[in-house]
């Protein structure tokens, strides 16, 4: 029987985990993404790495092999591995920020990605339904004889608001984001929307002794945008689990290129692992 609990995680800078930077010409060092929803996903293992070096360097460095288990030991007949009593799963996002030229940024999601919150938070909401946005969002608004509809413009095209629900119930805790920025739209609707946002940046490596771009050097990153917020879920074979030494969040770095400024998150930790 395992004690559940869940992390939220919220970009504080882009986030790249995925591909590492290499130098071949043309090289698009791709973020991992879901195999359904095409958007970005953090594995399970990227986080409890993070974590597990987190606790290393730490305060509570003693209890690193306790809690996530450590490798074969030299001269113990069985290796003397142990079993790690915190279990990680893969981090899917919730809400997803995209621009709208002419009108303020919304957050997207999409049922699939909402189920699978609602799964790990066991909220007993309805899922929205696609096209559905809170009554406060704020939009671009058209008038016929009949009714008002409010339209969301992205680079791609126009969008309509067919449902209105509250959105407060979906905000996830910790985070910062409001109801009247938020806005459901298909399953397969999602990946475009989400290649759209993609933080993306071209990068040069320099020659050692001059500020100019060693032949055939050049290679691009994407990486998902700031303000983007996933979950993921946490299962322990015991509680005392205490990563932030008594908070409840804490700021992170996740992926690769932090020393470029990519990677920093906010960590909020929600359930039973005290």
């Amino acid at each position: 029987m395992y004690h559940k609990a869940y992390g939220i995680i919220e970009t504080l800078a882009p986030l790249h985990v995925g591909a590492s930077a290499g130098e071949e010409t043309g090289n698009l060092n791709l973020i991992f993404r879901d195999q359904f929803t095409q958007t970005g996903i953090i594995p399970g293992s990227s986080i409890r790495g993070r974590f597990r070096a987190d606790m290393r360097s730490g305060q509570n460095k003693g209890d690193v092999n306790k809690w996530y288990g450590h490798e074969a030991v030299a001269g113990q007949t069985d290796g003397g591995t142990t079993e790690a009593l915190v279990k990680f799963e893969y981090a899917s996002l919730v809400w997803f920020p995209v621009f709208c030229p002419g009108q303020p940024v919304v957050w997207v999601s999409c049922p699939r990605l909402l189920q699978r919150y609602q799964m790990i938070t066991g909220l007993k909401e309805k899922i929205p339904q696609p096209y559905t946005a809170d009554n406060s969002l704020q939009a671009k608004q058209f008038s016929d004889q009949k009714t008002t509809r409010k339209i969301l413009f992205f680079n791609l095209g126009f969008m309509e608001i067919e449902h209105n629900q509250d959105m407060q119930p979906w905000i996830p805790v910790g985070t910062h984001l409001h109801k009247n920025s938020l806005v459901v739209v298909g399953d397969n609707d999602i990946a475009m929307l989400h290649d759209m946002g993609l933080y993306r940046q071209s990068r040069v490596k320099l020659q050692d002794d001059m500020k100019k771009v060693a032949g055939g050097a050049f290679f691009n990153v994407e990486a998902i945008p700031e303000g983007s917020v996933f979950i993921f879920p946490i299962g322990l074979k015991q509680t005392g689990w205490d990563p932030f030494a008594g908070a409840s969040e804490q700021e992170m770095y996740f992926g690769g290129l932090e020393s470029v400024g990519f990677g920093r998150c906010r960590v909020t930790l929600v359930g039973e692992y005290k």
